[in-house]
């Protein structure tokens, strides 16, 4: 007697991962996710203004919003200082959240972060060239020297992992990455061993930090992060062909090289952009993908929006905590990122079984 074996659960094969089929999100309960998440950083952003390393009354912050008066120095401080520091973080949060999830769908790898394309290694470096070649110590020096490298760095990972017969393929953008990102690390390392004070101006950058941001540094990354982010968002069903392996995209009429090419131009505008803006921010654009992905299951179109609105929830929460754990002085927002987001990271992967490339 031929007996049948028992099927296995439901389940089916999307992303990197095994689902079962139950899990598949409708449209109306990704809508609704996206709402709640939009109210969520709506509180953060009242938060990011209301919480700081001076405590001010609430009431005092929400006056100062509604009736500023340029006399008191509370009302000062909330319009001068907390304001645009909360908008450079949210800024800087989206384009993170948003390259990040781009950035893993380019290269297929789960662990994929903003900075696998040299872009964060190319920003520094051009950013201690600015300090001790041309003595830059503005931020708003900074800004320019930083895009400036990250669009220099990404361009040479672009042109190595092209070369060959197959073209810009995943592990050979990755692998090129790395090994441009150690290259540049080695030189930015021995510029500040020579010069110590451009290590003193250096540090206070690299670290990753929203502190003393003005309305001039948002002004001028804002344009980039808008036109990076509406690629990114656009590039959604690029990378769901993309997650199917090359060969398959190809045979639903996707251009590969040309899909590739477009979606890793959204990460450079969108890295070079944030990381001149505050500073190389680790775990951001790495964990935040992956809570979207739990959230929303495998589509692209929901992750990038997704992953654009809480990015800025973890950055801003991040950078309240680090204003007020250590009144009146506080800590860097880099360094709270990677507090967080990296035991949370371990436990995230520890609980959902990713696929390898």
């Amino acid at each position: 007697m031929v007996t049948k074996t028992a099927p296995r659960a439901n389940s089916k094969v999307v992303g990197w991962e095994r689902r079962p089929k139950g899990l598949v999100r409708s449209r109306s309960a990704r809508a609704a996710g996206l709402a709640a998440s939009l109210v969520l950083l709506g509180l953060v952003n009242l938060a990011s203004i209301a919480f700081g390393s001076k405590q001010i009354p609430f009431a005092t912050v929400i006056d100062a919003l509604f009736n500023f008066d340029p006399e008191l120095n509370d009302h000062l401080i909330v319009r001068s200082l907390r304001i645009p520091r909360n908008t450079v973080g949210l800024l800087v949060g989206a384009a993170l959240g948003l390259a990040g999830a781009v950035m893993q769908g380019v290269t297929r790898n789960p662990l994929a972060d903003p900075g696998i394309l040299g872009v964060s290694a190319g920003a520094s470096l051009f950013v201690v060239v600015g300090i001790y070649v041309f003595g830059v110590g503005t931020l708003l020096g900074y800004v320019w020297f930083a895009f400036a490298g990250a669009l220099v760095a990404s361009l040479v990972v672009y042109f190595l992992g092209s070369l060959g017969r197959e073209g810009a393929t995943p592990v050979k953008l990755a692998l090129a990455g790395a090994a441009l990102t150690a290259f540049l690390a080695s030189i930015t390392t021995a510029i500040l061993l020579i010069d110590v004070a451009t290590l003193d101006q250096y540090r206070f950058w690299a670290v990753g930090s929203l502190a003393g941001r003005t309305p001039q540094v948002a002004a001028q990354v804002a344009p980039f992060i808008a036109v990076g982010g509406l690629m990114a968002l656009v590039s959604g069903r690029l990378l769901n062909a993309l997650s199917l392996g090359d060969d398959v995209a190809r045979s639903l009429g996707q251009k590969v090289g040309l899909s590739r090419a477009f979606s890793a131009a959204s990460v450079v505008l969108l890295t070079g952009a944030a990381t001149a803006a505050a500073g190389p921010i680790g775990f951001v654009g790495l964990t935040v993908p992956h809570v979207a992905r739990a959230i929303t299951g495998p589509d692209y179109r929901w992750i990038l929006p997704y992953s654009a609105v809480l990015a800025p929830v973890l950055l801003l929460g991040s950078d309240i905590i680090g204003r007020v754990i250590a009144r009146p002085g506080e800590v860097q927002v880099g360094i709270i990122t990677a507090l967080v987001g990296s035991p949370f990271f371990v436990m995230l992967v520890r609980r959902r079984k990713l696929a390898e490339l």
